[in-house]
This record gives structure tokens, sequence and C-alpha cells, in this order.
């Protein structure tokens, strides 16, 4: 996730280091029983986000790494490739500490034909890179990103199973960090036209929802139909789903609307609503790692994802 910029240094450098101080976290709320199953869903998290992963900066070893390792879970699920294939692979210029640079990524794509709409369909999107390596320091990037592409991949086991009513492409993006630059190029060259997608559902920091004990959704304000839809949908445990810091009055970090990768899609006039927890003082840092995950709080947060997408699914293009 980019956090927008609030004071006078170089954005590259705040999306490292930041430059708003953040509140400590408060206690974590009292778990309830997950009911996910939680070991491919964590162990997704802990594959992505280890040392050997190398920060999965956009083009870097340890990028290639991630990315191996995701087509291999879709593989492994039995989920097609989109009409173009399985990968797509772009080149764009995006931000770096020292300045802008061209940077070689990959989109990784996957389908998952609906059962009653099967020529609408719903891109759920995650970005799997991460900032790299800074300093000799590996930015593990655990729930900024790792966490919503294993919600991401849960919800496609569970599509796999049961499938959906509209068709559905799950997109794990490159570049988010660098400027979006795999959300564009998506974008740009979709597999599918962009008329026929109703929804884009991005995933971006799905893990740490004890710091407030929500899953805040983004995007009821510019589409005020979908908020009723998502209203009704039950708490998991301790996790909530909260809706805002999407209207004129938020400003600066508090408004998420072009934070993460469904900014790409709002401006190409796709509907979309982003998924994501609220900042916390690992945002950003090497010390955002597996160990820092609260397993419970974690699986309550995909299920409250997942049980979001059943909602929206059964609604859409009645």
């Amino acid at each position: 996730m980019i956090r927008p910029t609030v004071c006078s240094i170089p954005l590259a450098v705040a999306l490292l280091i930041g430059c708003t101080p953040i509140s400590p976290a408060p206690p974590a709320l009292a778990p309830a029983a997950p009911t996910v199953a939680a070991s491919p869903l964590l162990d997704d998290v802990r594959i992505l986000s280890g040392d050997d992963m190398q920060g999965r900066d956009t083009g870097s070893e340890g990028g290639e790494r991630a990315r191996a390792y995701i087509v291999s879970r879709l593989e492994a699920m039995g989920v097609q490739p989109a009409p173009f294939g399985r990968l797509q692979p772009f080149q764009a210029p995006g931000r770096t500490r020292e300045g802008v640079k061209r940077f070689n990524g990959v989109n990784i794509v996957g389908l998952i034909p609906g059962a009653r709409v099967a020529d609408r369909y719903i891109v759920v999107t995650a970005h799997y890179d991460h900032v790299g390596v800074n300093d000799g320091q590996i930015y593990h990037g655990a729930d900024d990103n790792a966490s919503g592409v294993a919600t991401m991949l849960e919800l496609a086991r569970r599509l796999k199973a049961n499938p959906p009513e509209h068709s559905v492409l799950i997109v794990a993006l490159d570049g988010e960090e660098r400027g979006l630059l795999g959300a564009r190029e998506f974008v740009k060259a979709p597999p599918v036209p962009l008329s026929a997608v109703s929804l884009n559902l991005n995933f971006d920091m799905t893990a740490r929802a004890e710091t407030d004990g929500h899953l805040w959704v983004t995007g009821t304000y510019q589409h005020p139909d979908l908020r009723p839809i998502l209203q009704p949908v039950t708490a998991q445990g301790a996790v909530s789903f909260a809706f805002g810091k999407d209207t004129p009055r938020d400003t600066g970090e508090n408004n998420w609307v072009d934070a993460s990768d469904h900014a790409a899609f709002h401006a190409a006039g796709v509907p979309f609503l982003y998924m994501g927890v609220d900042y916390h003082p690992d945002y950003h840092r090497p010390s955002d790692t597996f160990e820092r995950i609260d397993p419970i709080v974690f699986t309550q947060a995909t299920e409250l994802a997942i049980a979001g997408f059943h909602a929206l699914d059964r609604a859409l293009d009645r």
C-alpha cells in the first residue's frame, strides 16, 4: 500500500521510512475461533515474506521467486490462465529512493468462470511486490502485501470448489510500490474488455486488523450502491467492516482512493472497492514480518473479506 506523503521530503523516501508519527497499536482485541483453512493462508504469508524473497522488489530475484510461488499455487488449484496467458510482462518507469528508473514487472492472472453471468467479471487484485532491500535491511512486507495475496489465494481456492456467479479474474499485480505500475498496465491491456468488468475488489494489507478491529472498505462514497450490499455482512470474531477513507473530507493519509492498485481502475471508470487494515507501526519498515501477525485476527479478516466478496457476487448484475 502507498501512503500519501504529508511532508516535504521526496515521496519515495516517505514511502520507505514514513514521515507521520503513528500511534502505538492498542492491545489486541479478544479473538474468536478461526474458521478459515488457516495453514495454507498462513503458509502463503510466511513464505512470501521470508528472507529469501528479499522484499519482493519489482524486477528483483526475490520478486521472481515470489512470482514462481504464486504461479505454482494457482496451478496446483487448477485455476486456468487468462485469455492472454498466465503472465503479463511490462516495462514502466517507477519511483525509487534515488529518483525514477525503468522497471521490468510481471502481473500474474488466473480465470475462474462464473456460473450465472460468465460474461461479466469481478477482478480481484492484490499486489505481490514490496520495496526490497534498503540499507542492507530486508523490508519483508508481510502485511504489505503478502497478506492480501494470501487472502486472494484463499478466495481462489474456495471459488474453485464452489464456482462464483460472476467470472473472476484473480490478479497478483507487480510494481504497486513503484507507482501502481502493474495495475496501470492491466487496465491499459486487460484480458477482457473493461466494459465487461462489474467490479475491481482490491486486497492490500489484510492481516493486522487488531489495530482498530476493522477491515476498512474504501470506495462506497464513489459507489454508494455497494454499501448496502456489505453492511449486513456479519463481523467475524473481533473483525468487522468499517466504511470510509474516501470522501472529500478525508485528506492526506486518511484518504485511500488513490492509495493502492484500485486507483488505476477508478481512473479508468471501473467500479472499485478496496479492503485493507489501517496503518500500524510496522508499515513500510523491516519489522513488517510474519511473526507480527496474529494468526486468529488475520484468519478472521480473511473470512470477512471472503464473505464480502460473496455478498457482492450475489448482488451485482441482477
